[in-house]
């Protein structure tokens, strides 16, 4: 079957020459490059493999593994000898990537970066800037979250092109991942990285899309006989830093299936990092129970060092437990240093209870009031339980499917005695997942919500790869834009507006109250326009103004120009503000221009907002003043 439907991707051409379409998988907590040959590949029978990536495991060490972990370490320049960190391709540099910055970094955590991609989609920080080990001390060198996502990436390009030097990556068809929640900055942001890292030809696919494309794939053609038409697929996705939640909805068009994204959840940083810093600090209490107090730097390498405790027991069933050292704060480093160890009891007693407790579908994430001073650090979710937020997520989008009611087979709109939208089948992507008693756990409470409700209990889809999915499906996402296989449609994950002051009298004690405009609607195309011809406004150029930007993705009906005097505080979030001086032009400072406005989705998944003058007889001319949603000095650019 082939559907050359537009998907919700960011992309630009791919090179007419392109041999292979690659997949990478950004990811919080581990990289992977996959690749598609195009040439060996027919229909759904294709050619497809995984990078192996050379990377020091120690000093002057290499090893072959298919994971680059994304972590970089930064070490003292008389910490290694001469040429311990030389690669294939490096005889010298200053830092390490992979598994030796990762083992190195859980001794010496001052010196670490890690999260980055988490602190990429950071809205309240200036991502350009140096800031990362984000605690550590003066006299320690730091790169910017954006520096760090490009070093990732350039050391995947060294490595394919080491072993391709007949087929550099630069001129390849390059897919890089995204988790679905990435607002147009984050993204605007790792095209930029991997622009950087010399990939000049890029596509973003959202992460539970590239994970559905790899079940597909490695089905062989048989995924159509697991869904049917009128099934909704939710796609849960627990990665290293975030937790996605998507909904696709399966239709039939002209005899054949094909999948349409019509939900994608809130950002929920929430993931391997939240699961890492319990398990430490459990084992910290296990340690102050025998008497061994630990400092705040000795619990930051304990986290690390828990990390590589649960991902070697996810991985293999048969370990029970994995010893953890902690290195001392003294003299005698090796004879000081704590012993202890992660059972795979206590990993799924925390991991179980503490992030996938029982939940009703009625419970809410819980939300605490926020004091007034708190450290800077990652906006982590205040809630650890997945369950809640997956039962706000389903009750959010009850009426999802409502648009679908009169499409050809289906009818899975929700009743009206429906509470939540009731998936019919589940994929599940992530290494946390990797565990059988955390995804058998999240399934029943799942299906125990639609037995309550009398629905027939939810598939679970078999056959995903946890570790590798999102790259193997982002490479052969590559090979579907090229017509040769199933293609899942969506358009933007969200509706967007802006706010529109009111000119009603000031009155004492109240602000002026805003309306919300819609400027962009759900499933709008990337690369594609939106005027509002009929409507008019007044716009301040000259002086220093602000622009309010609000993302829903809850309200569906909105078209482009509907304008909003109320909502409720779940129906829209509110966007990065901008701060921006529209030129003059002319006029007076301070001059309220009578303008029409024209929206866009470009391309790299960035909002632009285009305000043109209206003379006298109401016409537009050529003059226009241009500001565009994205993050590149923390304020937007405004052009005349």
């Amino acid at each position: 079957m082939n559907d050359n439907s537009n998907a919700n991707d960011i992309h630009t051409d791919p090179p007419p020459s392109a041999r292979y379409t690659i997949g990478i998988d950004l990811g919080t907590t581990h990289c992977a490059l996959s690749w598609l040959d195009t040439e060996a590949s027919d229909g759904e029978n294709a050619v497809q493999g995984v990078l192996s990536v050379p990377q020091l495991t120690g000093p002057g060490t290499l090893e072959n593994p298919t994971l680059l972990p994304s972590f970089l370490y930064l070490p003292h320049e008389s910490e290694l000898a001469p040429g311990d960190l030389a690669l294939p391709w490096s005889a010298s540099q200053d830092f390490a990537v992979g598994e030796f910055a990762r083992t190195r970094g859980a001794a010496t955590p001052i010196r670490l970066v890690s999260s980055a991609k988490s602190w990429l989609c950071h809205p309240g920080i200036d991502r350009r800037s140096a800031l990362l080990p984000a605690e550590a001390p003066p006299e320690v060198a730091r790169v910017s979250p954006l520096e760090a996502s490009i070093r990732y990436l350039s050391h995947l390009r060294a490595a394919w092109d080491a072993q391709h030097p007949e087929a550099p990556l630069a001129t390849q068809d390059v897919t890089v991942t995204i988790p679905a929640s990435f607002d147009p900055a984050a993204r605007e942001l790792t095209a930029e990285a991997a622009q950087a890292a010399g990939l000049p030809q890029l596509t973003l696919l959202e992460e539970p899309q590239a994970a559905l494309y790899s079940w597909i794939q490695r089905s062989s053609g048989a995924w159509r006989k697991e869904v049917r038409s009128g099934d909704i697929l939710l796609v849960v996705d627990v990665g290293g830093g975030t937790t996605d939640l998507s909904l696709i909805a399966v239709l039939e068009q002209d005899g054949n299936l094909e999948l349409q994204r019509i939900a994608v959840g809130e950002h929920i940083l929430l993931g391997g990092d939240n699961m890492d810093l319990a398990l430490a600090y459990g084992t910290a209490r296990k340690l102050a129970a025998d008497g061994k107090q630990l400092d705040p730097w000795q619990t930051r390498a304990l986290a690390h060092a828990c990390r590589s405790a649960k991902e070697m027991l996810l991985s293999d069933p048969s370990v029970d437990a994995v010893p953890v050292v902690v290195p001392s704060r003294g003299s005698k480093l090796i004879g000081g240093a704590l012993r202890t160890e992660v059972t795979r009891a206590e990993l799924e007693q925390t991991l179980l209870e503490g992030f996938f407790p029982p939940a009703a579908v009625s419970d809410q994430p819980i939300n605490r009031a926020r004091g007034a001073l708190t450290q800077l650090g990652l906006p982590y979710a205040q809630d650890a339980a997945v369950t809640r937020h997956l039962a706000a997520f389903l009750t959010r989008q009850r009426d999802a499917t409502a648009e679908l009611a009169g499409h050809v087979g289906f009818d899975n709109a929700a009743s009206a005695e429906a509470s939540f939208l009731h998936p019919t089948a589940v994929l599940f992507n992530g290494g946390v997942l990797k565990s059988g008693q955390i995804a058998e756990r999240l399934l029943d409470v799942l299906n125990g919500w639609l037995n309550d409700e009398g629905a027939a209990p939810a598939r679970l889809l078999s056959g995903a790869d946890l570790d590798l999915a999102v790259a193997r499906g982002a490479a052969y996402y590559g090979y579907v834009r090229r017509g040769r296989g199933v293609r899942i449609r969506g358009g933007t994950a969200q509706s967007y507006y802006v706010a529109v002051d009111s000119s009603m009298p000031a009155i004492p004690g109240m602000e002026p109250p805003i309306q919300a405009l819609c400027l962009a609607p759900f499933g709008m195309e990337e690369g594609t326009d939106a005027g509002l011809p009929g409507q008019e406004f007044g716009l301040v150029v000259g002086e220093p103004v602000r622009l309010r930007f609000f993302g829903s993705s809850m309200r569906r009906q909105d078209q482009v120009g509907t304008l909003l005097d109320f909502w409720s505080a779940d129906e829209l979030h509110e966007l990065q503000e901008i701060q921006a001086t529209l030129p003059a032009q002319g006029r007076t400072a301070g001059e309220v221009v009578r303008v029409q406005l024209h929206a866009r989705i470009t391309t790299t998944g960035t909002l632009e907002l285009e305000a043109l003058p209206i003379n006298a007889q109401g016409e537009s001319g050529s003059e226009r003043w241009k500001v565009e949603l994205d993050t590149r000095h923390n304020t937007s650019p405004a052009q005349a």
